[in-house]
């Protein structure tokens, strides 16, 4: 499923949740000082790296700060500190997801999911109609030069282009996606489409390609899309 490198100082918290994330799947790697992330970080090759801010050494922040320099692994920042501004500064420091102790294991999984789909999506290209949407490197061509796709919006047409034809809940949308364990009162699934289907419909009032399943969700047509798999899953499957 994908291999985490997990820095937390917190010793009895980081064996918790190294027991849980390979009992979830995840191949773990833990590291408990601020100064030893970065060797780690090349030796263990991770997906993902879940990152504290307050370590012995360097801080998570300054840490987050040259990963992002140095690579395009993903960061989720996993502390005590919730105050806006540390969120904020955290985000800014190139931090892909930011989640505040104490939190939920079900939404830290989804979390976990959602940064890794979005970064390491399964299927590499879709082409609808005259675009192409690469997810590996967030650009859409043959577009208008104006056609922009917010990373959420991306993260949407990954998921529904990896179950193409088949009917995706939104629930389902809302926990892979946005990383909500359950379903929360809001109508984001619904607003979201609407305004990608007027980013990438011909009509987006008779949509072609993002089809309504009435009370159900919504489906990725088959016959007005072209999808080419990521290399990642053809390594995976030879």
């Amino acid at each position: 499923m994908g291999r985490l490198l997990l820095v937390e100082d917190d010793k009895a918290l980081a064996h918790v949740l190294s027991e849980d994330l390979r009992h979830s799947g995840y191949e773990v790697d833990c590291v408990t000082h601020g100064d030893h992330v970065l060797d780690r970080l090349d030796t263990f090759r991770p997906d993902l790296v879940l990152l504290d801010v307050m370590l012995p050494g360097k801080s998570g922040f300054d840490l987050c700060g040259t990963i992002r320099r140095r690579s395009q692994t993903p960061v989720i920042m996993v502390t005590a500190k919730d105050t806006k501004a540390d969120k904020l500064r955290g985000l800014d420091n190139g931090a892909d997801d930011y989640i505040t102790k104490p939190f939920d294991f079900d939404e830290f999984l989804a979390r976990i999911r959602a940064v890794l789909r979005r970064t390491c999506p399964d299927v590499a290209t879709l082409t609808l109609g005259s675009l192409t949407i690469d997810f590996s490197r967030l650009e859409v061509s043959g577009g208008h030069a104006g056609l922009h796709l917010t990373p959420r919006e991306f993260s949407i047409l990954s998921y529904l282009a990896e179950h193409r034809g088949s009917v995706v809940h939104r629930s389902e949308l809302l926990r892979e996606v946005w990383g909500y364990p359950q379903e929360p009162r809001t109508r984001a699934v619904d607003f979201a489409i609407k305004r990608l289907r007027e980013k990438i419909e011909p009509n987006p009032h008779l949509p072609r390609f993002i089809h309504s399943v009435r009370g159900d969700g919504y489906r990725l047509a088959i016959d007005g899309a072209a999808l080419q798999p990521s290399q990642r899953t053809e390594a995976e499957g030879t």
